[in-house]
């Protein structure tokens, strides 16, 4: 949904995910949150990959490979990007779906703030991904 910036409207476009091993994560982005392959592009000039995947709400993530990427710092709280979240209808039936497929999942716990439901779980690289309650 987007928002107003100095009276413009601004909504998120993508998000931008360095990994280690590109086929290895399109295949998890698309099988554990069901996004699928909009473009795939080897960019020679850099020797690197980009995978633009998205899904029809207009969610977007966009994987790279870069040659020397060092591997994430810490688990989670490295400067930085901490995580990235998505908001599912049923987290139960989310984690059911994710551990399904071989990915272990945090406890689910509740935002005190909120009510809601949420948990963790880590693409390839580690990279923390959380799922919060509609």
């Amino acid at each position: 949904m987007p928002w107003l910036v100095f009276g413009m409207q601004v909504k998120n476009h993508h998000v931008a995910v360095i990994c280690s091993d590109i086929q290895r994560s399109e295949r998890w982005w698309c099988d554990v949150l069901g996004l699928r392959v909009a473009r795939r592009e080897y960019r020679e000039a850099r020797r690197s990959w980009k995978v633009d995947l998205e899904n029809d709400s207009g969610v977007r993530i966009e994987l790279f490979t870069f040659e020397g990427a060092p591997a994430r710092p810490s688990y989670p709280e490295a400067m930085g990007l901490r995580h990235v979240a998505f908001e599912v209808g049923d987290v139960g039936a989310m984690v059911r779906r994710v551990e399904s497929l071989g990915v272990k999942v945090e406890p689910v716990r509740v935002d005190a703030a909120t009510g809601k439901r949420f948990t963790f779980f880590a693409d390839p690289d580690g990279l923390p991904v959380e799922i919060y309650e509609a």
